[in-house]
């Protein structure tokens, strides 16, 4: 089954969800729904929340399962909680962003953002 679409492929608003339907008898209900602020993640970043919380919140788990360092688990958690309204202090560290982009686990466009945002 596809993941909801958060954003709208024409203009970049926000997607709404209009019609909910039953998969087993075909009932249908229209309105406006709430989806929640966690289906409104993009589906990359409700895959992170997944395993973060079949972690039980451990990142060194989180890590190992995901194979990327602690310092991408934290900038992961970090833009999550950004998406979602929640203000997160960072203090960007340059030679970890930088190290982080050697080792291809962060796009030079990501480092520039993340840096422009400390």
């Amino acid at each position: 089954m596809a993941k909801i679409v958060t954003k709208c492929p024409a203009c970049s608003g926000e997607m709404k969800v209009l019609r909910l339907g039953c998969g087993q008898c075909g009932t249908t209900v229209e309105g406006e729904f709430e989806a929640g602020q966690l289906g409104l993640l993009p589906g990359e970043q409700q895959d992170f929340v997944l395993t973060f919380l079949r972690c039980r919140g451990n990142i060194k788990e989180v890590e190992r399962v995901l194979g990327i360092s602690y310092p991408t688990v934290r900038a992961r958690l970090d833009e999550v909680l950004r998406m979602l309204g929640v203000p997160v202090e960072t203090k960007a560290d340059v030679g970890s962003i930088l190290e982080q982009v050697e080792r291809g686990e962060l796009t030079v466009d990501e480092a520039v953002r993340r840096l422009k945002g400390r």
